[in-house]
């Protein structure tokens, strides 16, 4: 099975196209669960409930989980809340983003 960190090392190559930051540094991803058979479920929100690439976005995650060897099925689930703020970027995120 794939671990957390792994999942998360791949998300780091999915980039929020507005902002040009990966989901992670951004402080996007809300939870990673791993099932003993594969299936891995990811929450994660976006900077903005109405953003219009949440479709794009959640996709490409999806697409960057399912190259892990033994991962079976995929789900990312956005969800709104509680609602993303600037406090969740990474010091990474922060330096990418100039504060």
């Amino acid at each position: 099975m794939p671990s957390e960190d792994q999942v998360l090392t791949v998300l780091k190559e999915v980039e929020d196209p507005e902002i040009g930051v990966n989901v992670v540094d951004l402080g996007l991803i809300y939870n990673v669960d791993i099932g003993d058979e594969g299936d891995v479920d990811v929450s994660m929100t976006l900077t903005a409930p109405g953003c219009p690439m949440h479709d794009t976005i959640a996709r490409a995650a999806e697409m960057a989980i399912e190259t892990l060897p033994d991962v079976k099925e995929v789900h990312v689930t956005m969800v709104w809340n509680p609602p993303w703020t600037p406090d969740r970027l990474t010091e990474e995120g922060r330096r990418l983003l100039g504060f």
